[in-house]
């Protein structure tokens, strides 16, 4: 497949398999603690981009909560549409993250939750160079990312009609990735799903940083 025949795969599997993936009422589960963390992290009123936002839940809607500026970016028209039902008080936009363009130095934060490893491996470095630019000095990445590398589609996912693709490296790949974007990591630990798992980042952009790490 070529990169636009994969893009395409994963907004018509989450097109088809919003409300599957997850429910109107759902809980943040095991985001909780990693929201309550980067809650720590933010000053008032923070400018933060939730980057594959799905339906807005529970990143979104934790952070419009506490009172935060949230811009969510998602590939599929069926969980923006419910983004924009669901938390009126956000700004939430249809797009395909790798062809976003952005000010430098607009959000405090940049979340980023099992949504990188459904992009093409060749535009991710990139990608995550641009996040970097994103960010304001001191400001934070939270990110999941591939723990071993693996490059593949499932058919009838989560038991739905349809079909879904992933493409991810290993966790050093990615390490050098965000320090080769000029973001320096705090933390990194191993997150379990089933027979595997993901890697979480934290990561931020020095507070000396330039306009172009």
């Amino acid at each position: 497949m070529g990169n636009d025949d994969e893009r395409d795969l994963v907004r018509r599997g989450y097109d088809e398999l919003s409300y599957h993936y997850r429910a109107d009422d759902a809980e943040a589960g095991h985001y909780g603690p990693w929201l309550d963390d980067l809650q720590g992290r933010l000053p008032a009123s923070a400018a933060v981009l939730d980057l594959g936002c799905g339906c807005g839940l529970p990143v979104a809607r934790y952070l419009a909560n506490a009172g935060h500026h949230v811009t969510g970016i998602d590939i599929s028209d069926v969980q923006i549409e419910r983004a924009r039902r669901l938390l009126p008080n956000g700004t939430f936009l249809r797009a395909d993250a790798i062809q976003l363009d952005l000010p430098s130095a607009s959000f405090d934060a940049v979340v980023c939750l099992y949504a990188l490893i459904h992009m093409p491996l060749a535009d991710q470095p990139q990608l995550i160079t641009k996040i970097a630019t994103w960010l304001r000095p001191g400001g934070w990445l939270l990110t999941t990312v591939g723990d071993n590398a693996w490059t593949g589609t499932e058919d009838n996912w989560l038991g739905g009609p349809a079909a879904m693709w992933w493409s991810h490296a290993d966790a050093p790949t990615y390490r050098s990735w965000l320090q080769q974007a000029g973001l320096e990591i705090t933390s990194e630990e191993f997150v379990p799903e089933g027979t595997s798992g993901h890697t979480l980042f934290w990561a931020h952009r020095p507070p000396n940083a330039s306009s172009h790490p």
